[in-house]
């Protein structure tokens, strides 16, 4: 009776830990499988995107302002990081970048809405266009003189860094240089003045 009894509970236990790990299993499962449905959302949307930002009018022009817009705080993201990967004094740079890309997030929103409104009526105020094609314009601005700032910033680092290689390199070939014996100078003109006696009538 203890064996069987034994037996049961080795089979109660492995099936408790079979549960455990296709608990496990499914719950990856299951976060992996909403990984993936935002990402095909994002992909559709941007594709969406593109599409409609070939065509002609004001809903297209909207869509191809908003694609400039990623495309801007694209740039100016990888910008940041990359500074920030040197090591560079970004101050409050960081935040600021935060700030605007929110603040670009409620724009492509805005661009979004007027472009679907645009397709679906005609009967849209056209000076609406206007007020975003501004705030894209200062958005698009901000982003391209974050870059600029941190452009120059690493020119001027690695000019510095450039000037000194090149002085040290200098130094270098400098000291590897054969210091020219007396001895030998003093030979050479006595075998000049002598070639040069010869010479003479």
């Amino acid at each position: 009776m203890s064996a069987i009894s034994t037996v049961i509970l080795i089979v109660l236990v492995l099936l408790a830990v079979m549960l455990a790990v296709a608990g496990v299993g499914i719950y990856f499962l299951v976060k992996l499988g909403t990984k993936a449905t935002v990402k095909a959302k994002q992909t559709a949307t941007r594709i969406t995107t593109h599409v409609n930002a070939m065509g002609q009018g004001e809903a297209a022009e909207a869509e191809r302002l908003r694609l400039d817009l990623q495309r801007e705080l694209t740039l100016t993201r990888q910008a940041v990081a990359q500074a920030h990967r040197h090591g560079w004094d970004l101050g409050d740079l960081p935040h600021l970048l935060s700030e605007l890309t929110q603040q670009a997030d409620i724009h492509d929103g805005q661009l979004a809405i007027y472009a679907q409104q645009r397709r679906m009526s005609p009967y849209v105020d056209h000076a609406t266009l206007g007020r975003l094609r501004e705030h894209q314009a200062k958005l698009t601005s901000m982003c391209a003189r974050i870059r600029a700032d941190l452009l120059g910033s690493q020119v001027q680092h690695a000019s510095s860094g450039i000037d000194d290689l090149n002085a040290r390199t200098e130094l270098e070939i400098e000291s590897h240089r054969r210091t020219p014996d007396p001895l030998d100078e003093i030979d050479e003109l006595y075998s000049k003045t002598m070639q040069e006696r010869r010479d003479l009538p």
